[in-house]
């Protein structure tokens, strides 16, 4: 039996059309949520007043636990096929969907964009899909849902089908590469199981599409390249810097450099769950012990890299970037917080070079004034504090940022090219 392949996997789409009940179906119909934990949560969504659906109320519970900082349960959010193990990267929320997909802490491989039938595509539909475009999603699944409101009908299915293919091929997806299955969530025909109701559709259910999905190759062969989250003072042993390993390999002996401080160590150990590991690899989050390394040296956000090959050092870098949401507009200088992998710091938008048109990457605009909600463009990026990042082509795991700004995310975007600091 060859192992299963490991596949981190979001649902998007506008807020109304079913994201959060597909999930629970699915997880429910898969066997992922037993037929007690459903009991349970059916219990308390009546006793909550949301008596609906407890596949919905599954995952909000969750995310509520979740903000409250309660360690949750994982069994909810995995799912397997025959194929493949799937991790859900539960993102109901626009914004949280925007921070998942771009802080680090879950790099999808895959989305399956939500629509409901009725409604067709919405503001949101368009902005996932081109967000999902902008971060790198190859493996895009369109789960047309809520077929029991249209009689389970050909011509509703197709109809919708034609305008979201227009608009993914629009915005550079590949037609070949982008599969289309009519679902009910609330009926549960065709996600985990194939339905009776629509003879006339021949592809797999929901399920079965998913365990078509290939898994990223892990980037084991590029140079190693570690954000850290923290850094602790161990008594006896010194600094511990922990951090997930986003590409390349990390071992006992060998020479890091840690950017942009330029810190030089030899690494003593490698840990994971209070075990020393011979070596970590991409998706491992560790604890690492460096000779030659003080606590006060190093902090969040700075990246750890071989010293034959160290993380760079940006002085200034170009982007393309799309504007989510900002109340007026953006113009040249604007200085709002970035958050780059694990790094937080404010930057200042230094040129607005070009505005594009989000839905074919063509240029609208050069040098535009300012830029508002909707606008993609290209900009140059002076950061006001050392910053070690990368080309989103090198290394996507960090070269794609999101900007918040008065407590929201105000645009999301990939490193195109990165001037170093000599």
């Amino acid at each position: 039996m060859a192992e299963k392949s490991q596949i981190n996997l979001v649902f998007i789409g506008h807020v109304d059309h079913g994201k959060s009940t597909l999930v629970g179906r699915l997880l429910y119909d898969s066997g992922a949520l037993s037929e007690q934990e459903y009991r349970k949560l059916e219990s308390e969504a009546k006793e909550a007043g949301k008596g609906t659906f407890a596949f919905a109320y599954a995952m909000d519970r969750l995310k509520e636990e979740r903000e409250r900082g309660v360690t949750i349960d994982l069994a909810y959010k995995k799912f397997n096929s025959q194929k493949n193990n799937f991790t859900i990267i539960d993102a109901p929320g626009h914004k949280d969907f925007v921070k998942n997909m771009i802080t680090g802490t879950s790099q999808a491989d895959a989305a399956v964009l939500v629509v409901a039938v009725k409604e067709g595509i919405k503001p949101q539909t368009k902005e996932h899909a081109f967000l999902a475009q902008v971060m790198g999603i190859k493996q895009l699944t369109i789960a047309v849902n809520k077929m029991d409101e249209a009689n389970y009908d050909e011509k509703a299915f197709n109809d919708v089908k034609g305008e979201i293919e227009k608009l993914l091929t629009g915005i550079g997806f590949k037609a070949d590469t982008v599969n289309f299955v009519p679902v009910s969530a609330w009926e549960g025909d065709n996600v985990a199981k194939k339905t009776e109701k629509m003879s006339w559709y021949k592809g797999g259910s929901l399920l079965e599409t998913l365990d078509g999905l290939t898994a990223p190759e892990a980037p084991t062969d590029k140079p190693l390249r570690l954000p850290i989250q923290d850094v602790y003072s161990i008594k006896g042993v010194g600094a511990v810097p922990v951090g997930r390993v986003e590409t390349g390999i990390i071992k006992p002996g060998d020479k890091i450099t840690v950017n942009p401080p330029k810190v030089d160590g030899e690494v003593k150990t490698v840990e994971m769950h209070h075990e020393q590991l011979p070596q970590a690899g991409p998706g491992d989050n560790i604890g690492f012990n460096v000779r030659g390394m003080g606590k006060d040296d190093i902090a969040r956000g700075d990246v750890v890299g071989p010293t034959s090959n160290p993380p760079s050092i940006i002085d200034e870098f170009t982007a393309q970037i799309v504007v989510l949401s900002h109340p007026t507009a953006i113009p040249q200088g604007y200085t709002p917080v970035f958050h780059l992998h694990t790094a937080q710091l404010s930057c200042t938008l230094t040129e607005l070079q070009k505005k594009l048109d989000p839905k074919t990457g063509d240029v609208k605009e050069e040098n535009p004034k300012f830029l508002k909600t909707g606008d993609a463009a290209i900009v140059k990026i002076k950061p006001t504090q050392p910053l070690s990042a990368e080309e989103y082509k090198k290394f996507p795991q960090l070269g794609r940022f999101a900007i918040r700004d008065m407590g929201q995310t105000v645009a999301a975007g990939m490193i195109v090219s990165i001037t170093e600091k000599k």
